[in-house]
């Protein structure tokens, strides 16, 4: 699966003029030089069309606006396909077609800014197998641990060493959060039923959006048996009840909802990533997290015109949330790519299909949502404080540090924690661990929602601020030599107050309730 726990994809430091989004989504189309042209410089028009192909999934980006829409929806009956679901107030329409010209017939239309298939397989996608499996401990062992609990833990929180990093233990003193603030994790659903989960669960924000049209039944938003942890997980780090069961979130006092996009393959599709961005602005969430990048492509080059469309819309769907006033928290990834370097070899595109190595420029090529506008993109750390093995890094790319884990013999933690992965929540009452910058996000996205609580006006843009001001300044190693044998294995450029491990700085929990 693309989830990224234990080896997964950040952001580039420079996005294409061309595609240099604003909060206020002026990067539609305003004039006929837009629409396409025939040989005699008139706009064309789809053209009847059969089908003769797989059916596909596409996005139709086209300007906002019921009316625009409309006229679209038109040409792309007539061109083959049928519309799933038409987010209207932000141009991005989902459509499906077995007609293999689909794409390239609609760009031609009028209107249209862009377009092109969100999959290379057909539907349903092709499955894939989850990597990382989590670790969990037996009843004796985790009654061992509770023996350990200090007044004020919860039975599981001595091996969360990941709270004290970000100082969450001193700041749960102070204050656990507001119930006035959700975070939503976009994801690969949440069990709500979890004891440490069900006291803050905004089911109101929740939602299963895998098809990219909304689905509102009762409990949609849940991972089946057979389906990834991953959300659940993630879902604990940011809001676990301090209930005197389990464990403890980074925002224990917060509400969370599960926005279920990874669908049963383990595949998180353009279509399903914009409907949660578009749920979350409208349904009362303050924070998104997202641990994942959306499939099939690592990273989209925006020079092809079936990636630039997913680009396009996923652009547009966060930065709507934004302008709601949403914070999107995304990780950074864990192949230990450098994002600011020139080139970077790709070997897992598309994944849906037959993926084969591609040398991508990070600076035009983007993993999505984590390298747009307005995302803050977080690497993560071990248990001794450093850049975790696996985490991507770069100059101009990383906006700020959080624990996601490393291998127990890189970064052991100190006792009473046992292992250097991270301990929290998963489906069916259960707990273990897991480990990668899905895990480090999580920690970002609680320490926002605190800053939410402490400043329950504050724009996204100011939470955002408020998250690098308050980071721990954290210096770059010198060398970096993670598994000591005598070899630099990344070089980290910049200073203390902002480099390419850490960027800003590890979050600081404290910091965030009390200033």
């Amino acid at each position: 699966m693309t989830s990224r726990s234990l080896s997964l994809p950040v952001r580039a430091a420079a996005i294409p003029a061309a595609l240099a989004l604003t909060s206020a989504l002026a990067f539609l189309p305003t004039s006929a030089t837009a629409a396409g042209r025939s040989a005699d410089g008139g706009a064309t028009e789809a053209t009847a069309a059969t089908a003769d192909g797989p059916s596909l999934s596409y996005v139709v980006n086209t300007r906002p606006g019921a009316g625009h829409t409309a006229r679209v929806k038109e040409a792309i009956a007539k061109a083959g396909g049928s519309v799933v679901v038409s987010y209207d107030r932000i141009g991005v329409i989902v459509v499906h077609s077995a007609n293999p010209d689909f794409a390239k017939t609609i760009r031609t239309v009028r209107g249209v800014s862009s377009a092109g298939a969100t999959r290379t397989a057909p539907l349903p996608a092709q499955s894939t197998t989850d990597t990382g499996a989590p670790r969990t401990l037996t009843e004796k062992q985790q009654r061992a641990v509770a023996a350990r609990a200090t007044a004020g833990q919860d039975p599981l929180e001595p091996l969360q060493w990941d709270l004290p990093a970000i100082k969450a233990d001193k700041a749960h003193e102070k204050s656990l959060g507001s119930r006035d603030v959700t975070v939503g994790v976009i994801d690969t659903g949440v069990d709500d039923t979890h004891p440490d989960l069900a006291p803050n669960f905004d089911r109101k924000a929740s939602v299963n959006c895998v098809s990219g049209k909304p689905n509102t039944a009762d409990g949609a938003w849940r991972p089946s048996a057979s389906e990834s942890p991953h959300g659940t997980h993630v879902a604990g780090e940011i809001a676990a009840a301090k209930n005197g069961i389990g464990v403890t979130g980074v925002a224990p006092g917060v509400k969370v909802s599960g926005i279920k996009v990874g669908n049963p393959d383990g595949f998180f599709y353009t279509e399903a990533v914009v409907c949660g961005f578009v749920w979350a602005a409208e349904h009362g969430v303050d924070v998104t997290n997202n641990s994942y990048y959306t499939d099939p492509w690592y990273f989209n080059c925006t020079t092809d015109p079936d990636q630039k469309a997913l680009v396009e819309a996923v652009s547009r769907a966060s930065l709507y949330a934004e302008s709601k006033g949403v914070v999107n928290v995304a990780a950074a990834g864990n192949e230990s790519y450098d994002l600011a370097a020139d080139s970077i070899t790709d070997p897992s595109s598309p994944n849906d299909t037959t993926p084969g190595d591609r040398e991508i420029d990070p600076r035009t090529c983007l993993d999505i949502p984590t390298q747009l506008p307005g995302v803050v993109t977080v690497s993560s750390t071990g248990a001794k404080g450093l850049k975790s093995s696996f985490s991507n890094y770069g100059l101009g790319v990383i906006d700020i540090a959080a624990p996601g884990g490393d291998s127990t013999a890189y970064q052991k933690p100190a006792p009473p924690a046992e292992s250097g992965l991270i301990y929290n929540t998963l489906p069916g009452g259960k707990y273990g661990y897991m480990a990668g910058t899905s895990m480090a996000s999580p920690h970002v996205a609680g320490v926002a929602a605190l800053i939410k609580s402490t400043h329950p006006h504050a724009s996204a843009w100011k939470v955002k601020a408020l998250l690098k001001a308050q980071a721990d300044d954290t210096a770059c190693p010198d060398p970096y030599d993670i598994n000591g044998d005598g070899k630099a294995d990344a070089v980290c450029e910049g200073n203390a107050a902002y480099n390419g491990f850490y960027g800003a700085g590890i979050a600081d929990a404290l910091d965030a309730v009390t200033k």
